[in-house]
């Protein structure tokens, strides 16, 4: 299947009775493992990613490593993969275009490209661009877009459905197909958001987050794993590093470990 067959696909996927479950990525062994284990398309986390390159996470990894990365990620996968790209790495929105352009190149057929902080006419501009280098390359992008209204808290509690959906609109108007609002975990919310955009919504884990099965039934379409699954991996690597360093036991790192065949076997 090429990118064309496998953007048609990401789409059909937010049109499920559930929600799309997304187990986030981060390199070409997770995104395998993932697959493996029944997911319908992979999509990466940012932090992830970065922090497997030695980057913090935050608009810093650079663009070459980051393609690399999609690369490989995209050479192991038989499913869709959207990629998350942060603000696009520039804030000149032409730029941003290339740099789509790049990421689909590397085998993308969807994009997470966030707002932030920065000023929500600044992001229409980076998804017209986006929406329009995608047309070019005869890709139906699937075009996710962040908002961080939420988790930045950058409005008083009481309005920030009606900020989140006025954002939405203008995102919308720019080419959006995703809205994926950070945070938000309150039932009643959640379902104003989703009625009140065209938009499909995407929620993140979270604490205090409804089971998926509610979810759908709220609107919701997409659930994704964020960078949780990193770090519940980082605090069971340290839980295992530190009692070996202290006692040399090597019992622990044995009971329960994957065997070596079974990894192996998967690439």
């Amino acid at each position: 299947m090429d990118n064309a067959q496998h953007a048609l696909a990401f789409h059909h996927l937010h049109g499920q009775p559930e929600p799309l479950r997304l187990p986030n990525a981060w390199d070409a062994s997770s995104a395998r493992l993932v697959e493996h284990l029944g997911a319908q398309a992979i999509a990466t986390t940012s932090a992830g990613v970065a922090w497997s390159l030695g980057y913090r996470d935050g608009d810093v990894l650079p663009l070459e490593q980051h393609i690399a990365a999609v690369e490989r990620i995209a050479r192991v996968l038989t499913v869709p993969l959207s990629v998350d790209i942060e603000g696009g790495y520039a804030d000149d929105p032409r730029q941003v275009g290339g740099h789509v352009a790049r990421f689909i190149a590397a085998g993308a057929v969807g994009i997470n490209i966030q707002d932030g902080a920065g000023p929500p006419d600044l992001l229409c501009q980076k998804i017209e661009q986006a929406r329009a280098v995608a047309d070019r390359l005869g890709v139906r992008l699937y075009i996710n877009v962040r908002t961080d209204v939420y988790a930045r808290g950058l409005v008083e509690p009481q309005v920030r459905v009606e900020e989140t959906l006025d954002r939405a609109r203008r995102y919308a108007s720019a080419g959006a197909d995703g809205l994926f609002v950070l945070g938000v975990v309150d039932r009643e919310e959640i379902r104003a958001i989703a009625a009140g955009t065209r938009l499909r919504l995407n929620v993140i884990a979270w604490p205090g987050l409804p089971p998926v099965g509610e979810l759908g039934a709220l609107g919701v379409r997409r659930v994704s794993a964020g960078s949780w699954l990193p770090q519940q991996l980082w605090a069971r690597t340290a839980e295992l590093a530190s009692g070996f360093l202290a006692d040399g036991c090597s019992q622990p790192l044995i009971e329960g470990a994957a065997p070596y065949a079974q990894v192996n076997g998967l690439f």
